[in-house]
């Protein structure tokens, strides 16, 4: 209790800090926000308190201090991806219900060495390639109680989730609709006139780094386990019954219909609201003799990760509508100068570590406008390599739950501590960066 009490002061001196430094800057209201997301922050990454309770704290914070009112603010918890993320749900409870995630497992470890690092690799590359054609969210969802199974130590679980999670975040960069933070970049490049970046031209120059990445994080993750036994697990074959056969054939479906959507709406303008077709296969799962939950199993939805979300779509918010996001935009134009590789990192970190705080597509729909408006005067392929830099760079959220939904949905499992995927996180959003910048300083002015 000491120690709770302790870290919940450690919090409050770390926002009285962040506050009075900010206030060297920002206005009142801005440094104000600044104190309380340090605040918030702090009590995610210590666990002073529980990460559902933290995740309410906006609610009375940001309208207590004059961020946001109480209507802003509450409305950003009902949000309709939020019913996206509670289909998921569903359907991964269900899995686990069924044991089908024992048969995925035997299948998936079939194709990798029955190592720590080999299920690492195996759980970080099957995510990133999914990840690069379907949601990240959906992916992680369906893979995490795979995860979850492999082994019973709890060393174990930790890395394979984190391998599940840093995969579908690293897959998302491959294609333009990997995620929406690429498909937002490309919308604006089309209305400032840029020339437009194709499907094939995409993978081609994100290659490199998906590649770099998938071998060095998976890699990184396993340090300290690859001594360890995952077990007998895929060893042996795994006959489904009929209840598993149903619930797999309900998956195949939902595999078929999302990627049937996303190659329709590429193609034909029209797709089906990704959160409607969730939602609906996750209340297909209490349907009687076709689903296979019943009311009381929704015990086990973390609604603490709902709340998360929440409090992260509120940051965001609050971001813009303080004014701060404009302002930071403003510090930033003493960079223009300098060499363009030291903008690409300097660009690159910037972005990885302000999405730790914020949602990616939130994040990128205001950092796009600023970098435009900074890289305007310089020549145009390095104004346009700098924005691509932004938008892959707010997939390097490696550190917080609140970062991106992957985090959140692993972080559901209530197997990671918080501070071990900040400290794992921040390596990785290092390299990450020191990648990233490399690839686009010495690849991407020959690729293009």
């Amino acid at each position: 209790m000491i120690k709770e009490y302790k870290d919940i002061f450690i919090a409050i001196i770390i926002a009285l800090i962040l506050f009075g430094l900010a206030y060297t800057i920002f206005d009142i209201r801005q440094s104000i926000l600044v104190g309380t997301v340090a605040f918030l922050v702090t009590l995610w990454t210590n666990e002073a308190l529980p990460l559902g309770v933290v995740s309410i704290l906006p609610i009375i914070l940001f309208p207590t201090f004059g961020i946001l009112d109480i209507d802003e603010t509450t409305k950003n918890y009902s949000k309709s991806i939020i019913f996206l993320f509670l289909g998921g749900f569903m359907l991964a409870i269900a899995i686990e219900k069924t044991r089908l995630h024992e048969y995925f497992s035997n299948r998936l470890l079939s194709l990798f060495p029955k190592t720590p690092t080999g299920v690492i690799y195996a759980l970080a590359i099957t995510s990133a390639l999914l990840s690069s054609i379907l949601s990240n969210t959906t992916i992680t969802l369906l893979l995490m109680p795979i995860a979850l199974f492999l082994s019973e130590n709890i060393r174990l679980k930790i890395r394979f989730l984190l391998a599940t999670a840093y995969g579908a975040s690293i897959g998302g960069i491959l294609t333009p609709i990997g995620t929406a933070p690429n498909l937002i970049l490309l919308g604006f490049l089309e209305d400032k006139g840029f020339p437009l970046v194709d499907f094939g031209k995409w993978v081609y120059m994100m290659s490199p780094i998906v590649a770099i990445m998938l071998l060095v994080v998976p890699f990184i993750i396993s340090f300290g386990v690859r001594g360890e036994s995952v077990g007998d697990i895929g060893s042996n074959s795994i006959e489904l019954n009929g209840t598993q056969k149903r619930l797999y054939l309900i998956m195949g479906l939902l595999a078929l219909l999302l990627i049937v959507n996303t190659f329709s709406k590429q193609m034909f303008g029209f797709a089906l609201n990704e959160k409607l077709v969730l939602l609906g296969f996750g209340l297909l799962m209490f349907m009687p003799k076709v689903g296979f939950l019943d009311w009381e199993d929704t015990r086990d939805i973390p609604y603490e990760i709902i709340f998360l979300f929440g409090a992260g779509f509120s940051i965001a918010l609050a971001f813009t509508k303080t004014g701060l996001a404009s302002e930071i935009a403003n510090t930033l134009s003493s960079m223009a100068s300098l060499h363009i590789f030291l903008i690409f990192i300097l660009v690159s970190a910037f972005v990885a570590f302000s999405t730790e705080v914020t949602s990616n597509t939130a994040l990128t729909s205001i950092a796009i406008p600023i970098f435009y408006d900074f890289a305007k005067e310089m020549p145009s392929q390095d104004g346009m390599f700098i924005l691509m830099v932004a938008t892959v760079s707010a997939s390097y959220a490696f550190m917080l739950p609140i970062a991106t939904p992957p985090n959140a949905i692993v972080m559901s499992s209530r197997v990671i501590p918080i501070s071990h995927m900040a400290k794992v996180g921040f390596w990785i959003n290092i390299i990450g960066v020191v990648t990233l910048s490399s690839i686009a300083y010495y690849l991407w002015g020959r690729m293009v």
